[in-house]
């Protein structure tokens, strides 16, 4: 089960609704507007993120790891979008 699956099936289940095919596949827009509005990191999200890019390049500035951080976070989403059911 894909990421953007579980999400819309917990949404159904949220909204009181089954978790049958047809009603989780109908919260898929839903979803992906959620994925599109979060498609940005935050500022402090890309610094939580630099800490784990400082050390793959540990010669680079501080942008450069936030900037890395972020295009990662992107990169993540953009994959998650095409792997819809």
């Amino acid at each position: 089960m894909t990421p953007i699956e579980r999400a819309a099936r917990a949404l159904c289940q949220m909204q009181g609704q089954t978790q049958d095919d047809a009603d989780w596949q109908a919260c898929l827009p839903q979803v992906r507007a959620v994925l599109d509005a979060i498609h940005e990191p935050s500022d402090y999200m890309k610094e939580a993120g630099a800490g784990v890019t400082r050390y793959i390049s540990p010669d680079s500035d501080e942008r450069a790891y936030a900037q890395d951080a972020a295009n990662v976070w992107r990169f993540m989403l953009d994959a998650m979008k095409k792997q819809v059911p």
